[in-house]
């Protein structure tokens, strides 16, 4: 029995490809989002950011305090077990940090093995509105290999 829909005040229409039935969505919002960094980078067994920093202080995006959430899309090109830790602070109006190091938000070992794709929300559990983050990774078994990156800001 076909699924049929009152198409104007006086025609009574079965749905179709060609007369789909229609929807009305109220209350939706799009949200935005930005792309904060796309890079690849060298795996190794030495601790670094995606920018391929190994400098503690330095973060590996900034101007973040806009977006409530960032979700890291990522490529492996290899399974060799990989942690990572994401980490966040906030800085003053001069972009100075407001204490010394960073907080810690999430440590854990990367999803995934080779030639796939994985997504991981930052932070996981809370809302963000951190200004500065810095994802470290380095690979803890296996050979070297390349992960592509792209990091978004969802306000």
């Amino acid at each position: 029995m076909p699924v049929r829909f009152l198409k104007n005040t006086s025609e009574i229409t079965d749905v179709t490809m060609e007369s789909p039935l229609p929807v009305l969505v109220t209350n939706a919002k799009p949200v935005p989002v930005d792309a904060l960094l796309i890079v690849t980078t060298t795996i190794t067994s030495n601790i670094k950011d995606l920018l391929d920093s190994a400098i503690a202080e330095q973060p590996t995006v900034d101007g973040c305090g806009q977006y409530r959430r960032l979700v890291w899309f990522y490529f492996r090109t290899a399974s060799a077990a990989t942690s990572y830790r994401v980490l966040a602070r906030m800085i003053d109006e001069n972009g100075t940090p407001l204490g010394t190091g960073w907080q810690q938000l999430v440590l854990g070992t990367l999803p995934g093995g080779a030639n796939a794709w994985g997504r991981l929300e930052i932070p996981i559990d809370i809302e963000g509105y951190y200004d500065q983050y810095r994802i470290e990774v380095w690979r803890t078994s296996g050979e070297d290999y390349t992960l592509r990156s792209k990091l978004i800001g969802v306000r």
